[in-house]
């Protein structure tokens, strides 16, 4: 990616200190307003994921950039995992998530850690299965934080993104346009407290590399079997890599 999209154009912080900072600030309101932005099709996405790591019957999973919780807690309650760490940079939404995990009584299984995707604090070949979902285009450095999550896996383990990305095909890509610049932003300024913060979401969403551009990364860093699948007219992409 040649232009590294931030939140705060006048910060002088790093990216990963401005996203942190722009989460840490809607962390109240981020599960309403992404059920809005995106008319509630986000939860079907996540369903399919949630398949697919079922699929791979892992005893522990890893889901990076957890948010509020909302697929650790998924998978929690469809797989039969034995631990699932929800790791988040931001502490104001891993808070709303651990109230989500505590009302649904999974602190036995879900546990919510504050901690960087560059920098993963568990040992190599941990995880039998890992997941990142809207969250792979707020790293800071691409290549270093998914060769982290490379290290972490299990051999024959599972690595799934969920990530927007940008229909190719007219009315959808006019369509996608539209709603990215016009409506995400206007959404995010009537009911957010920060303004930035859903501009930027939309801004790194449309130059975050998607499709085979992404797969060449992932090949890049050594997975296998990289394979995308196009959701919703591709408007969000699921992706599916292995450690040999």
């Amino acid at each position: 990616m040649s232009k590294q999209i931030t939140p705060y154009k006048e910060s002088t912080l790093g990216k990963k200190e401005q996203v942190t900072q722009m989460f840490d600030n809607i962390s109240g309101e981020y599960d309403g307003l992404n059920r809005v932005i995106s008319l509630g099709i986000d939860m079907k996405w996540r369903q399919k994921v949630i398949a697919l790591v079922k699929a791979q019957n892992p005893k522990n999973a890893l889901d990076i950039a957890t948010g509020t919780g909302d697929l650790a807690i998924m998978m929690a309650e469809a797989t039969a995992a034995e631990k699932i760490i929800g790791l988040d940079l931001s502490v104001g939404m891993l808070d709303v998530g651990k109230k989500k995990v505590l009302q649904k009584n999974l602190a036995d299984k879900i546990e919510m850690v504050v901690g960087d995707s560059e920098n993963i604090p568990y040992p190599d070949n941990y995880f039998d299965a890992i997941t990142v979902s809207f969250g792979i285009r707020n790293f800071e450095t691409l290549e270093k934080g998914l060769a982290e999550i490379y290290r972490v896996l299990k051999p024959g383990g599972l690595f799934v993104i969920l990530e927007t990305s940008v229909p190719t095909k007219f009315p959808f890509k006019q369509g996608y346009a539209f709603h990215t610049k016009v409506i995400l932003p206007l959404v995010g300024k009537l009911f957010s407290k920060d303004n930035s913060a859903y501009g930027y979401l939309s801004e790194s969403a449309s130059h975050f590399p998607f499709g085979e551009a992404l797969n060449n990364i992932l090949r890049k860093v050594s997975f296998m079997d990289c394979k995308a699948m196009p959701q919703t007219f591709g408007v969000a992409t699921i992706y599916t890599a292995t450690k040999k």
